[in-house]
């Protein structure tokens, strides 16, 4: 049974380009639009085996759904991973704060990122 990645991005385009990678490896992917839908998502999927999030979305943020996931124990505990095209240490620090496990930064090196979701969600 593939392991599922949880993919959240308001870009649809990334979104393909990351499920096309995961999914060739072998994941089985789900998509959310923002954080909102992610956390609807997660709550909804107890076994996801890791989460792919980026910061700048439409509804909710990826760094205000890392502090929502955080107080509410029903989200998720599987690893997160923010995937964006931020890169300021305050955010960085932000988000490792509220519970990232890992940053990347648009756009992403393809050998890179499935290292990273190899590592962390095996």
């Amino acid at each position: 049974m593939s392991k599922k990645v949880l993919v959240v991005d308001d870009s649809r385009t990334v979104r393909q380009q990351v499920a096309g990678l995961l999914a060739a490896a072998g994941y089985e992917i789900l998509e959310a639009v923002d954080g909102i839908d992610g956390l609807e998502k997660l709550r909804g999927t107890p076994d996801v085996a890791m989460v792919l999030c980026d910061i700048n979305m439409p509804r909710m943020t990826g760094i205000e759904m890392l502090e929502s996931i955080k107080q509410d124990p029903r989200a998720t505990r599987a690893p997160i991973m923010m995937l964006t095209t931020e890169g300021q240490p305050s955010l960085v620090a932000r988000a490792r704060e509220a519970g990232a496990k890992g940053w990347i930064v648009k756009p992403f090196k393809p050998e890179l990122l499935l290292a990273a979701v190899k590592k962390l969600a095996g």
